[in-house]
């Protein structure tokens, strides 16, 4: 005889599942009937791809990054791109930048890659510290979770917009892409920390977690074996969640000059420059815009579908 386990999704009729299906097909299997959730993982795949390959896609409109091309612009007209829509042509697919007539399709390629990569290396950071820190707090207690829970709530009260304004406009010889990723990263951890300790705080008095330790299993197999397993959901969940804070975060300190410096391009310095330009070349300023709202949303909306999956009632009383 056959035994079927059901998935309830909000809005939706609860779907029958066979036993012994995993975690991931079930995932697999609900994400095919969410169009927006499968329209959002088209999108980060694509930006993911364009990131990846950033010097090969660039290269396929013809331009470097940082190649003027004074031919597509007006020297008369204060540098104003040559035609419509903010110089869109067969040989600038996208455009070009006012003034120096930088390729635009290339700058957004090569921005891509900096404000992805920034993003997802500091993800890895907070997910790596907060999992760790919770996993210790929640399995340990006593004094492990004392200390580490002062430790969130002291991280998650610092003021830490300031903090990375300073400490980005301070250090001026070093590698601006490593140290936005370590700054952003260092305040991000708490809250899937927390999140951890509290599903660690649940797994570890269920029966499994009992009958392993009665049989002699260690802290660090049970960690591995048993802790670690039962919180990947959420964990997966809340970090699809946290990208897109990360993109808007090294977005914002690029767009107030505390980020990547020129030449190397990055959206939200692109976005800060054509400020000056929105009335004259609004497409100067829409391109680059157009790219982050549509990665940040897009992870947004895959975010929730996968929260929704591995953690149906996280976020709901």
């Amino acid at each position: 005889m056959t035994t079927t386990t059901t998935t309830t999704v909000p809005g939706r009729a609860p779907a029958a599942a066979p036993a012994g299906s995993g975690p991931w097909r079930l995932a697999r299997a609900e994400l095919r009937r969410r169009p927006a959730a499968l329209a959002s993982l088209a999108v980060v795949a694509l930006f993911a791809v364009m990131a990846l390959a950033a010097p090969l896609v660039g290269a396929l409109g013809g331009w470097r990054p940082d190649e003027f091309d004074k031919s597509a612009v007006d020297p008369y007209l204060g540098g104003l791109p040559l035609g419509p829509l903010g110089g869109m042509s067969a040989e600038h697919w996208l455009g070009v930048e006012p003034v120096t007539g930088r390729d635009l399709f290339a700058r957004v390629v090569h921005g891509a890659q900096v404000s992805l990569l920034i993003a997802f290396a500091a993800t890895a950071i907070v997910v790596v510290a907060g999992v760790a820190a919770g996993v210790a707090a929640g399995y340990f207690g006593g004094r492990t979770d004392t200390v580490l829970s002062r430790l969130m709530d002291l991280t998650m009260s610092f003021p830490s917009l300031i903090f990375m304004i300073a400490a980005m406009s301070v250090a001026r010889d070093v590698n601006r892409v490593l140290l936005m990723t370590l700054v952003i990263g260092l305040f991000g951890w708490p809250g899937i920390a927390r999140i951890v300790r509290g599903q660690t705080l649940s797994l570890k008095h269920r029966e499994y977690v009992a009958a392993a330790r009665v049989a002699g299993a260690s802290d660090r197999r049970i960690l591995t074996r048993e802790i670690l397993p039962g919180v990947a959901g959420p964990v997966i969940a809340y970090t699809t969640l946290i990208v897109p804070g990360m993109i808007a975060t090294e977005a914002a300190l690029s767009y107030l000059g505390v980020g990547v410096r020129p030449p190397t391009p990055s959206w939200g310095q692109m976005i800060a420059e054509s400020v000056a330009f929105y009335d004259t070349d609004p497409m100067y300023f829409v391109v680059p815009s157009l790219c982050l709202f549509l990665t940040v949303l897009a992870f947004t909306l895959l975010g929730d579908a996968l929260r929704d999956v591995f953690d149906p009632r996280g976020g709901r009383p």
